[in-house]
């Protein structure tokens, strides 16, 4: 086995989600790649997402109080990268999709995307570079063609994934696994005191 090296203080988790931010500036939806982005309470579902605090996305979030986040599929991945390159303090990228509304004002939501979820606001915290805002869902839209016995089919959907800092896409491979279900000989082997994490 090779020695472990430190490559620094800039790290990655790898894979992130990619996901298209949604919000309303100046009455108008407007969208921005984010990768930023995880899911931090199980109930309510409260997702996390960081923002650069220059944005225009960030100013439209602390202006309304909502967002959405729309997961496209990888037949999406020219767009969604075109609205991560563009400002929305310069571009209006309103006209790139078919726009619709779910329960919230202010979370516009892409039509294109087999995934779309609305987040009100309920806490943001000031960091260096970023704006971490914590959303609670609102609500979850999708299509039935993404559906598998009742659950959303990552197959189907074909999401994919951002690499950083080598700033690289990459789509969703096969499954490997079965979570809360693999580790299981092992706890039945190795006895160990069941714990919360």
């Amino acid at each position: 086995m090779t020695e472990r090296i430190n490559i620094g203080r800039n790290g990655f988790i790898l894979p992130e989600p990619q996901t298209i931010l949604g919000t309303m500036i100046a009455g108008r939806p407007n969208f921005m790649a984010l990768a930023w982005v995880t899911r931090v309470n199980y109930s309510p579902c409260i997702m996390a997402i960081a923002v650069n605090a220059g944005h225009a996305s960030n100013a439209a979030i602390r202006d309304t109080g909502q967002f959405s986040l729309n997961t496209p599929g990888t037949d999406m991945v020219e767009v969604t990268d075109y609205v991560g390159l563009i400002s929305g303090k310069r571009t209006d990228k309103s006209s790139l999709f078919n726009v619709q509304r779910g329960v919230l004002q202010f979370a516009p939501l892409i039509d294109e995307c087999p995934i779309s979820m609305e987040f009100d606001v309920i806490q943001t915290v000031d960091l260096p570079t970023n704006t971490l805002f914590l959303g609670e869902l609102a609500a979850t839209w999708t299509r039935e063609e993404y559906m598998t016995d009742g659950y959303v089919d990552v197959e189907k959907v074909r999401p994919f994934t951002l690499t950083m800092p080598d700033n690289r896409y990459w789509a969703v491979g096969a499954q490997v696994g079965r979570a809360w279900h693999d580790g299981k000989s092992l706890r039945d082997t190795l006895k160990p005191d069941r714990s919360d994490g």
